[in-house]
């Protein structure tokens, strides 16, 4: 089984550096980094790497991480995409992980468990609240370094092309067409967005967006108010 790590890029400068830093292995068969139109140091690190490392490659997209992930697929050659956030690390036995659990031809895809970056006491309850409602409604975020088949994601068409709610939407759909996986091992993610405007309001603003996307709400409208905490 070979991966194609896709890591979709707008203005990562702050993180991207850690998490290429961990991205090494034999069963990798290339890292795959999709830049929306960056403005800060982002393009120079990610030139950078794909300078060094061997089987790195950038490419460009129009901004939106639905985007950008599927431009990322389309240029991959692997049988299996992990789609990787630039503020995310994986466990350094990663790609071993994803290879083990895909030998049961019934698994489509999955995801890990999250943690984040911080020691505020903020950080553990929001990350057990995430992977418990993701493991209890099978839904996963892209937070969750979400993996799947590429044979199953051509199948499904990519990410739906909106600005918001991409991963919740394709996860919805990967579930349906298969068995998917919640891993325990963890990534570990930046706390950023939830220190920025304070963990209890980006909690209740998160709630609030996710309950209007399921009540029918345009994602395009709600992005308007995810941009706030991105």
């Amino acid at each position: 089984m070979t991966i194609s790590v896709i890591i979709p890029t707008l203005n990562e400068e702050q993180a991207l550096g850690q998490t290429l830093a961990g991205l090494s292995s034999s069963l990798v068969l290339e890292i795959i980094l999709v830049d929306g139109g960056s403005t800060d140091r982002t393009l120079a690190i990610a030139n950078d790497f794909c300078t060094n490392v061997p089987n790195a490659r950038l490419v460009r997209a129009p901004t939106g991480r639905a985007r950008q992930m599927n431009e990322g697929a389309k240029a991959g050659r692997g049988d299996t995409f992990l789609f990787l956030h630039g503020d995310t690390q994986m466990p350094n036995d990663a790609p071993r992980i994803i290879e083990s659990v895909l030998t049961d031809p019934a698994i489509v895809g999955g995801r890990f468990d999250v943690r984040f970056d911080t020691g505020s006491g903020w950080g553990p309850i929001i990350s057990t609240l995430m992977n418990w409602r993701s493991r209890t409604s099978g839904i996963a975020t892209g937070d969750q370094a979400i993996f799947v088949r590429r044979r199953i994601f051509e199948r499904l068409g990519g990410f739906a092309d909106i600005p918001l709610m991409e991963d919740i939407e394709f996860s919805r759909r990967l579930k349906r067409a298969g068995s998917t996986v919640a891993l325990r091992h963890t990534v570990i993610t930046s706390f950023r967005r939830w220190e920025q405007q304070g963990p209890l309001r980006t909690i209740l603003l998160m709630w609030t967006l996710r309950f209007l996307y399921w009540a029918g709400i345009n994602p395009a409208r709600l992005s308007r108010w995810y941009e706030a905490v991105r």
